[in-house]
């Protein structure tokens, strides 16, 4: 009875560290996860039996642990998904204020172009170039 609490406790030592044999990565982990994983029949861990007390309360605390570790990552990425969803907005913010600005900007040139009784300057001029320093 000794090795078979053994091959429990082994067991439940992969499921912690994701590298399970019989049963599916990222099981839950629960008495019949390390029953399964350990090569037994699902419901052979039992709470009625002194001997499997310590392996009970070490599946308790891994499941805890486990629990814990999946609330961290959705906390990482529901914050992730916050500041993406914030950048969104100062990005459409700023869009919109360069356009309203260009708009404003054409409106002046309209008006300059109406004092002066010149042509209207187009925003882009067809043979604009960026010059670089180099």
């Amino acid at each position: 009875m000794i090795q078979s609490l053994a091959d429990y406790f082994e067991a439940l030592d992969r499921l912690k560290r994701g590298h399970s044999i019989n049963v599916p990565k990222g099981t839950k982990i629960t008495n019949d996860a390390v029953s399964l994983e350990a090569g037994r029949g699902k419901g052979s861990i039992k709470k009625s039996r002194p001997i499997f007390v310590d392996l009970i309360h070490a599946i308790e605390i891994a499941a805890a642990e486990q629990v814990k570790g999946l609330n961290q990552q959705k906390d990482r990425l529901d914050k992730a998904k916050l500041n993406a969803e914030q950048y969104r907005l100062e990005l459409e913010a700023a869009l919109a204020r360069e356009v309203s600005l260009l708009f404003e900007l054409y409106e002046v040139k309209k008006q300059l172009a109406k004092f002066t009784g010149a042509n209207i300057l187009p925003l882009r001029p067809a043979n604009h170039r960026i010059i670089r320093n180099e």
